[in-house]
């Protein structure tokens, strides 16, 4: 499907001048969403869908998209299979691969926004400055750089993968070259000839380096620790199988079943179970041997943990990456830069002429907690210091009438996270239809039963392999090393957990008259 003119999307600069001259009352909405990648979308369009016309999308940059607006690298693309990594109400017959790139999906969230009539609820280049709970008028206020609202309920959908994490290396910013994160690409940059170092080896990396290897002169991976990889099954969708699509939708339904439940049986190695780990396991032992056939750098490349542990990676294409001889493997991470000459923790030196991070985010502690403050005056962040914690994984004790989307426990190791998504977006719309049907004002879900459900939270990732693997890696958090960003069950049994909103588990402030 050819992309559409983004013209439409396109928000005017932010006013340094206009920002310090917001409106002095707030604009009155029943919704504020904060975020326009797949959870702030998805929740807008059911919103819509539902009946809902007073709400707005904040979305601090000028497009729709998320991940997939701001990461535009070489080979950028998603290791879930297209049809379950998108909308199950906005099935699309039309993509062009088993896994799509990344341009593809942007295309396909544009047009959702377009033709579900988002487009004026749409607030662009409209960064979240703060959000604050009023107990006396039970709303939120919301601050933005270009304007404030104040609202019932606030959803939180700012995503995982959207603040960059940056590594810590002296003398990083006096870099003689290009240094950027991966989600910061240069869309003019040319590498032909350079000397690059990628700092990483995970998806981001996996995907970049077998592009950069074929126009640079000379690539140094830095290499924190080894990564499993299997084959990534990817092909073309013929034009005949699209159009049984189109002309079937039935089979489309039953085809993206299917692609479900197939997924659903990975959960098994991660929860430990001997045949699948050791299955999977020998899947990316047969596929680096495959690949690298020198002894030394198959051995560099072997991870020293158990399989899953951390995300596994789907690639045909990064062995044969570096095994090519203008590329090099370091075995540790950057300590010190000075001008082009970058160290490693080995003591190796480069002389380099661009730098690229493919360093993560942080997905355990988001930023945005910093803004939030509930109905004590207390930072969301301060809530989670011990780590991200929510009931049903969903809504947070202390913090009225605001909903997480892709936020504690709500992610996958396995399947898609647009699964879980719609999952929590059916929660969402159900609690809105209770409260507005029983006239409450405000509902706050009680601590103990947020305490139980993390409770039993803890209790399935005691024996996952997220905790029992021997990695550190960005599933856990880093203070509590308590599992906080992925669901340790099925996105099946994820579904059914949200299946209902129970008014039993909320203290209610109902209006009276």
């Amino acid at each position: 499907m050819e992309a559409k003119d983004n013209q439409t999307f396109v928000a005017e600069a932010v006013d340094a001048d206009a920002v310090g001259e917001k409106p002095a009352a707030p604009e009155p909405v029943d919704t504020v969403i904060i975020g326009a990648g797949f959870a702030g979308l998805g929740a807008a369009i059911q919103l819509a869908r539902s009946g809902e016309r007073s709400f707005v999308v904040v979305e601090r940059g000028a497009d729709v998209g998320g991940t997939w607006r701001d990461n535009v690298y070489p080979g950028v693309a998603c290791d879930i299979p297209s049809h379950l990594y998108s909308y199950s109400f906005r099935p699309r017959t039309g993509w062009n691969s088993f896994y799509a790139p990344g341009a593809e999906i942007l295309d396909y969230l544009q047009e959702a926004a377009r033709e579900e009539g988002i487009l004026p609820h749409l607030r662009f280049s409209s960064d979240v400055l703060e959000l604050a709970w009023d107990s006396t008028t039970m709303s939120w206020t919301v601050v933005t750089t270009r304007q404030t609202y104040r609202c019932r309920w606030v959803i939180v959908a700012t995503g995982r993968l959207s603040e960059k994490r940056m590594p810590d290396v002296p003398g990083l910013d006096s870099f003689a070259g290009p240094v950027f994160h991966s989600s910061e690409w240069p869309r003019d940059l040319d590498l032909a000839g350079k000397r690059v170092g990628l700092v990483g080896s995970g998806a981001s990396a996996v995907q970049i380096l077998p592009r950069m290897a074929e126009v640079a002169d000379e690539i140094i991976l830095f290499q924190r620790s080894a990564a499993y990889v299997v084959p990534r099954d990817d092909r073309a969708y013929t034009e005949g199988e699209k159009a049984a699509w189109r002309d079937e939708p039935e089979s489309l339904v039953k085809l993206r079943a299917q692609m479900f439940w197939d997924a659903e049986t990975g959960f098994a190695a991660r929860l430990g179970a001997a045949g699948p780990l050791t299955a999977l396991r020998d899947r990316a032992r047969r596929h680096l041997e495959a690949q690298i056939p020198d002894p030394s750098l198959r051995q560099a490349l072997t991870p020293h943990y158990e399989v899953g542990c951390k995300r596994v990676l789907l690639s045909n294409d990064y062995y044969p990456a570096l095994a090519r001889e203008s590329v090099r493997l370091e075995q540790s991470a950057p300590t010190a830069v000075e001008g082009s000459r970058v160290a490693a923790a080995s003591g190796a030196t480069y002389e380099l002429d661009a730098l690229i991070l493919a360093t993560g985010f942080h997905s355990t502690r988001p930023p945005i907690a910093h803004r939030i403050r509930g109905c004590d005056g207390r930072t969301l962040d301060s809530a989670w210091s011990h780590g991200m914690v929510a009931h049903n994984s969903t809504t947070v004790a202390g913090f009225p009438n605001l909903f997480v989307i892709d936020g504690p426990n709500a992610s996958l190791g396995h399947n898609s996270a647009v699964h879980m998504i719609e999952s929590q977006i059916a929660y969402v719309l159900e609690a809105v239809r209770y409260l507005r049907s029983h006239d409450v004002a405000a509902f706050d879900v009680r601590p103990e039963r947020q305490a139980t459900y993390v409770a039993e939270i803890d209790r399935m990732a005691e024996t996952t392999v997220w905790l029992t693997g021997g990695c550190r890696s960005w599933y856990v958090d880093e203070r509590s090393r308590r599992l906080t960003l992925l669901w340790p069950d099925t996105a099946s049994a994820f579904r059914e957990r949200l299946a209902r909103f129970d008014p039993a588990d909320y203290l209610l402030n109902v209006q009276t008259a």
